[in-house]
This record gives C-alpha cells, sequence and structure tokens, in this order.
C-alpha cells in the first residue's frame, strides 16, 4: 500500500496528559465492525468527545481547533495500551493525526501505527513533560535525524526500527516495499537456479 512519505512534520500539538489510554479509548469496540478506514477519523475518541445523546461534548480537549494545523497528538506515558487492533491508528490518522509523541508507547500499539503511516514517537520522561505542559506548541518532528524540536533550541532524539523508518520515508507499509523488490527478487531466484 501507498503512504504519504514521511520525512518531517512541523505542526501544532493536541495534549492529551491522561496516563494509559488504551485503544479502547482512541476507538470504541463498537466502531470495529469494519475493514475500511473510511469514517473511522469520527469515531476517535468517540466517548470523550460526544454525551450519551451523541452531541459533542463542550469540555472536550479533541474539538475546537484546526485538524489541519494541530497535527500531532502528545499524550500521556503508556499511550495505546489495550487491545491489539490496527483500527486505532486509522481512526486517530482519519481523524488528522499524523504522529503521536508520548514518553511511552505500547508496543503492538507502535507497530501498527508503524504499518500504517502514523509516528509513534516516544521520547524521554523529561521532554515529554515539557511538551505536555505546552499544549498547541508548534513542534518539529524529523524522521531523516530522529528529532523533535520545538522552542528555542530545545530538541530530543528518538527512534524507529530501520526497516520502520525506511517504509515511512519512502511512503510505502511492509508489503509494499517488498513489491518494490520484485525485479532484484527475480534476478536473485534466477542467479540461484
Amino acid at each position: 500500500m501507498l503512504l504519504k512519505p514521511f520525512t518531517s512534520l512541523t505542526s501544532l500539538t493536541v495534549v492529551l496528559p491522561q496516563e494509559n489510554i488504551d485503544t479502547d479509548q482512541i476507538i470504541p469496540a463498537r466502531f470495529l465492525t469494519t475493514t475500511s478506514k473510511k469514517g473511522l477519523g469520527d469515531a476517535a475518541f468517540y466517548d470523550w468527545r460526544y454525551n450519551n445523546e451523541g452531541r459533542l461534548r463542550n469540555d472536550s480537549p479533541l474539538d475546537g481547533f484546526d485538524r489541519k494545523s494541530h497535527q500531532i497528538l502528545v499524550a500521556g506515558s503508556n499511550f495505546g495500551c489495550g487491545s491489539s487492533r490496527e483500527h486505532a491508528p486509522w481512526a486517530l490518522l482519519g481523524f488528522g493525526f499524523q504522529a503521536v509523541i508520548s514518553s511511552d508507547i505500547a508496543d503492538i500499539f507502535k507497530s501498527n501505527a508503524l504499518k500504517n503511516g502514523l509516528l509513534p514517537v516516544a521520547i524521554d520522561a523529561k521532554a515529554h513533560r515539557e511538551l505536555l505542559a505546552s499544549p498547541g506548541a508548534e513542534v518539529t518532528i524529523d524522521l531523516e535525524t530522529q528529532t523533535v524540536s520545538f522552542g528555542d533550541g530545545w530538541n530530543c532524539v528518538f527512534e524507529v526500527e530501520a526497516f520502520a523508518r525506511r517504509c515511512l520515508l519512502d511512503g510505502v507499509d511492509p508489503m509494499g516495499y517488498l513489491l518494490d523488490r520484485i525485479p532484484e527478487i527475480r534476478r536473485f531466484e534466477e542467479r540461484a537456479h
């Protein structure tokens, strides 16, 4: 699958300081009846954004901002814990987020996010606290240099597994990466015979 290549992103942040935000909070289980990504952004954090009557809550930090200029979610530690579901990164991407920053991101969520074009960024606790205390900050994430920066000279490093990083930079998922190498694979097979 072709994705949009991710090299760097400069955006304002949306801050959710809560810890242990699980995948059922990101996308409630009742919205998992589809294998299509279409419309899942509307269900992102549904129970945090809507009341029991289906009306937008006045107190939700997830509404009332321009989604095109706020593409980085800064969340509390242990983000994406809970059950494995690709619908969670699909919902976040559909909502408009391109990256999630936290001090700790659950491994299964991280894997699903990377395979679907959402960049999970785990940074050190001190830098994380500073970003949590700065909602709406303009932040730059550079995947080439694996750095996050904001403000006057503030920056920190993060790591992304090499293969996933290459896929994001090239704008392909793992299957797309392999499909792009079919000519090389065929040449190798021909030499092996």
